[in-house]
């Protein structure tokens, strides 16, 4: 055998020691993938049964993502629960920037084929659905697809996120209506209370309070899946998202809307609420219904428009002036 015979059998030789140590790799990452996803899913329990929504929402236009995103609070003997937060997720496959507008659960809507009545009633009376229909009707924009996420699961998700917890500054001392007590100042804080954190409503803010550390929450939990954990424990999180998540979002798009996010990491969340600051009236007592926000819809839809527009470049901030002191019932 002569040189050039051995060499050519030496790089032959090395092609084949790559060739393996390449699929031993890719077989070892397919498996932990694999076992993660399934630990999420062992973590999450077994996935309740749940009938599939009708949700008649259009093709999404101009690579513009409209996600209607629902915390619900559904419990055992109670089909559908009660929506105990309410938000769209808008996001720009092109710029992969993703913005969030937070709705005011006792706006006061016309709920189609019911009349008027509470923005969160939509949810009882037809589920995600009914509430597509009803931002259609009131606030002029097409949602396209929607995420509920059962707050069972939510301390789960948040504690795969954040092993480490969120940190927040706590303004005051937080105990009634959480089922736990939260000392003032700033500390991190572990999924179970963090979700006792952005539900708590008995200040002098009342809802919009809560909105506010809703929307600081979801930014806060944006910026800790970027980290090099989050995206480790990805396929734990979507096994656990399997059971605690229902939604019609495919696949495809869910991996799509993750890798520009990520991709687009140093991008925070833009966010407002509806409705916007001096757009709306106290809360008025409407016999049968109980207290509402009645606001101003041609000076919301407005706003709202000009905050998804994606020739929009200005930056609407969580709006925390507003001094409302009252509860919902």
């Amino acid at each position: 055998m002569n040189r050039s015979e051995r060499r050519t059998r030496k790089k032959r030789k090395k092609l084949w020691v790559i060739l393996l140590l390449l699929f031993l790799l890719i077989g070892g990452v397919s498996y932990f993938l694999f076992d993660q996803f399934k630990a999420g899913q062992s973590l999450a329990g077994e996935k309740p049964d749940k009938e599939e929504d009708i949700f008649n929402a259009p093709e999404p236009q101009y690579g513009e993502i409209n996600i209607l995103l629902l915390g619900s609070d559904a419990r055992p003997n109670d089909d559908e629960g009660r929506s105990d937060s309410l938000m769209i997720g808008h996001y720009n496959q092109d710029t992969k920037e993703l913005k969030t507008v937070s709705v005011m659960r006792d706006i006061y809507v016309d709920i189609p084929g019911h009349g008027k009545h509470k923005m969160n009633a939509a949810y009882s009376l037809g589920g995600p659905e009914l509430v597509r229909q009803t931002i259609k009707e009131n606030f002029g924009i097409d949602i396209h697809y929607y995420a509920e996420v059962n707050f069972d699961g939510f301390p789960k998700m948040v504690d795969v996120i954040a092993p480490d917890g969120i940190e927040v500054d706590i303004p005051y001392k937080m105990s009634h209506g959480i089922n736990m007590t939260l000392e003032p100042g700033v500390q991190r804080l572990n999924g179970d209370e963090l979700l006792g954190y952005v539900r708590f409503r008995h200040d002098s803010k009342s809802d919009f309070g809560r909105v506010d550390r809703q929307q600081e929450a979801l930014a806060k939990l944006k910026t800790e899946a970027a980290s090099l954990h989050s995206i480790l424990s990805l396929p734990k999180l979507l096994g656990m998202a399997d059971s605690y998540v229902h939604t019609n979002l495919d696949k495809k798009t869910m991996i799509s809307i993750g890798k520009g996010l990520l991709s687009n990491k140093e991008s925070g969340i833009e966010s407002m609420r509806l409705p916007i600051d001096g757009s709306f009236d106290e809360k008025q007592r409407i016999p049968g219904v109980g207290q509402v926000l009645m606001i101003d819809f041609e000076e919301n839809t407005q706003a709202l428009k000009d905050f998804l527009s994606s020739d929009s470049d200005n930056s609407t901030s969580i709006q925390k002036n507003n001094d409302v002191g009252t509860e919902s019932e």
